[in-house]
């Protein structure tokens, strides 16, 4: 094991004037020519000025990132809403969704009112029995995802284990892999196709299914209609299709309690019924009516907010409250004012598109179509009362980005879902006529808007995405993810709200690992980052893993992959699974790693980073916050402590543990965990290196900052903390470091 002492322990070395001159006046000598201007060097200068503005500029990007997460930090970890998808009902995630053990109480959940379609169940049924693997294609939300979890309960009984797959190259990593265990179910969800070079071929997939069955263990995978052209994947696909929402109707309600309906009543019921296509809908329906009878249930079926959208636009809007309300669903909840500014820059882009009269070189021609004619006139806030009547209200909203205490009016939806709905119309009904332009409008956005309004733009392009997704990938989130920092924090912001929605999620992370390798710095920094947020917390391990091999590529990538893990650890600390998830990954790359090596050396560049990282909230350690609140993390934080302790990195690892044991020196509750923490230190560690933790703590510890008596016998605490010792060993030692060093006795320092 290394020794304690290191680089940063070594005494300060003076600094080198930059032109090398000697001698105290740093002037050449009288015999000395005179320098020559040197090329090489001026471009070597001109490099590290481009390195530090993009430095910079990431640093800034990571602020904003935080800044975001601080105020949307519900929208990235709440729950998933999943009303709209075919895996459950009601607003509890889907099972499957993220990578790992579907519990049997969250299958019997989605499975409570499965209703097998038909044929469609049962050629899938057969097609797993004889292959031990079957591929359900078929549109989203048709129910593809409950039926997986059907197929596998089907074949190998209630109480068998499954899991689930990550959706990107997962099934080229499992069909290599020896770990495949026996009797197990296993599920890919929303499956988007291999996405490195060596894609699985079909006889890959006949090993794959052969290994499986030699193991009794099955495989089922949802997928797009796309995947039926994938020759691999071909002879093992079943197209998949929704059960009669009629008999899927007539099922809850024999399962549910239900009270007699009046035939009007009950004839409108059913008539609504049979035009609903996702059977989550249908679903809720029956649950509505058991509840809170027929009008409950038919406000669900009726969908009033969509009737309302599309009463609206077949009122045939002109381009004054058309382009009004486009701006307004990019940009619900700005200001007024602001809002204004930016409707007059999209009638702008508008006019111009309108008087080119051609197609810009950039972009292919699109549909046929009348273009939108006449000047936009000027916005009035009068307006908005007879523009879009039950559509848009207006509220006063705080602005904790601007300064506390002040607030202004904005326009908001009447409802979350007329966003989402308003959108959908948008890119039903109009053309390239109207999108080319508000493309560009996005992007002058994107690119110069503030941080407020670029979250906005992310979550109106995240609803976008849903009825588009290959051209905001290919027109926006391409383009902004190799801009500057403006840009690529957006295509990150994009693709974290994109995770709201079940099907989008994999597509999200599928388009985050085409950045990593191989597309420019510009895009592994954006990958870094979109890495954190909802896509981090849904893929927990994909997302280290990813953040991993991004540490080991350029300085200013690795620089953002070790900012993106500190991130993850702030915003998991509600999440006490995922942050010892954390900490155990980042101690087992330490622990795989040679002493002395690269990776050992990057391991813990990242490990210091995070034994230094403030709360998401405060300025509190990270530390600190989970000695309190997370038990099973003081062995974790023991371990990197211990390591980074006796690494170059050992003065900063010094102050991170004083300043963790000033933020705790007044909580009684955690002295049990300090005494662990240190004796965890302690079994990784020498007794030469224990010994010298205690005199450089004792030194640190002078500082006015935390000279403070509290921190002071917390620290005693810590490094009482001798394995092996009776407790009459343990107080001589405890007295023998306070008669040598200044721990207990220091004088002066101030009170917190």
């Amino acid at each position: 094991m290394a020794d304690v002492s290191g680089p940063d322990d070594a005494p300060a070395v003076p600094p080198v004037d930059e032109d090398g001159a000697g001698g105290a006046g740093g002037t050449p000598e009288a015999a000395e020519e005179p320098l020559r201007p040197d090329p090489g060097a001026d471009d070597a200068a001109a490099e590290r000025r481009r390195e530090q503005h993009e430095r910079e500029e990431d640093e800034q990007g990571y602020d904003d990132l935080r800044r975001v997460q601080q105020l949307v930090n519900n929208n990235f970890y709440g729950v998933v809403e999943a009303s709209g998808a075919a895996f459950g009902f009601g607003a509890a995630a889907a099972p499957g969704l993220a990578p790992g053990t579907v519990e049997p109480e969250e299958a019997d959940r989605v499975l409570r009112f499965y209703l097998p379609p038909q044929p469609c169940f049962d050629d899938a049924l057969g097609t797993l029995r004889e292959n031990a693997l079957v591929v359900l294609t078929g549109q989203d939300n048709c129910g593809r995802g409950a039926g997986a979890l059907a197929l596998l309960r089907t074949v190998l009984g209630a109480e068998a284990g499954l899991r689930s797959l990550s959706p990107a190259d997962a099934l080229a990593e499992l069909a290599t892999s020896r770990e495949l265990r026996p009797g197990q179910g296993y599920v890919i969800l929303d499956y988007v196709g291999e996405l490195r070079p060596e894609a699985v071929q079909t006889y890959e997939i006949g090993r794959l299914s052969e290994e499986l069955a030699r193991k009794g263990s099955y495989l089922v995978i949802t997928a797009g209609d796309a995947a039926r052209r994938r020759l691999a994947l071909r002879d093992h696909c079943v197209p998949w299709q929704a059960p009669d929402p009629g008999e899927l109707f007539e099922h809850c309600r024999a399962l549910l309690p239900h009270a007699g309906l009046a035939p009007d009543t009950e004839k409108e019921l059913l008539e609504r019924v049979g035009e609903q296509r996702r059977p989550a809908d249908v679903v809720a329906a029956a649950v509505a009516l058991s509840e809170g009878g027929a009008e409950a249930a038919l406000d669900i079926l009726r969908d009033r907010h969509r009737e309302q959208v599309r009463e609206w636009f077949r009122g045939r809007p002109d381009a004054d409250d058309l382009l009004a309300l486009a701006a307004l669903a990019f940009l619900e909840g700005i200001p007024e004012r602001m809002l204004e500014k930016e409707c007059a820059a999209l009638a702008a882009h508008v006019r111009s598109w309108e008087q080119s009269g051609e197609t810009p070189a950039a972009e292919p021609a699109g549909p046929a179509g009348a273009p939108l004619t006449g000047a936009v006139a000027r916005q009035s806030r009068a307006r908005w009362r007879e523009r879009a009547v039950g559509l848009v209200t207006t509220e006063f909203r705080l602005r904790p980005s601007r300064g506390a205490g002040r607030s202004e009016r904005c326009l908001v939806f009447t409802s979350p879902r007329i966003r989402e709905l308003v959108i959908a119309e948008l890119y039903d009904l109009y053309g390239y006529e109207l999108w080319y332009p508000l493309r560009q409008w996005l992007g002058d956005l994107a690119l110069h808007g503030d941080l407020d309004t670029r979250t906005e733009v992310a979550r109106g392009v995240a609803l976008l995405a849903r009825y588009a997704l290959v051209e905001v990938d290919e027109n926006l989130l391409t383009v902004w993810s190799d801009g500057i920092t403006s840009q690529r924090v957006t295509a990150a912001l994009t693709l974290q709200f994109m995770c709201d929605v079940e099907h989008l999620a994999p597509q999200a992370l599928s388009t985050v690992v085409s950045w990593v390798d191989n597309r420019g710095a510009g895009r592994a920094v954006t990958a870094a980052m979109a890495l954190t947020g909802r896509l981090g917390s849904l893929y927990r391990l994909q997302a280290l893993n990813w953040l991993w091999f991004l540490t080991n590529r350029g300085e200013r990538v690795a620089f953002s992959a070790r900012r993106s893990l500190v991130l993850l650890l702030q915003t998991a600390e509600a999440d006490p699974e995922r942050a010892l998830l954390i900490l155990r990954f980042v101690r087992t790359v330490i622990a795989r790693s040679a002493p002395g090596s690269r990776e050992r050396s990057i391991a813990l560049r990242a490990a210091v980073q995070l034994l230094e990282a403030s709360r998401l909230e405060a300025a509190e350690p990270v530390t600190a916050a989970l000695l309190r609140t997370v038990p099973d993390s003081v062995r974790h934080l023991g371990s990197l402590w211990a390591d980074v302790l006796h690494s170059s990195n050992r003065s900063r690892a010094v102050t991170a543990l004083c300043r963790t044991l000033v933020q705790l020196r007044d909580d009684p509750s955690v002295t049990g965990a300090v005494r662990e923490l240190g004796e965890a230190m302690r079994n990784s560690m020498t007794p030469r290196q224990w010994a010298a933790l205690g005199g450089n703590l004792s030194i640190a510890l002078r500082h006015p900052d935390y000279a403070i008596p509290g921190a002071h016998q917390l620290a005693q605490v810590l490094i009482g903390s001798l394995r092996g010792r009776t407790p009459g060993d343990s107080r001589r030692a405890t007295a023998s470091l306070r008669s040598t060093d200044p721990l207990s006795s220091a004088q002066g320092g101030r009170s917190k």
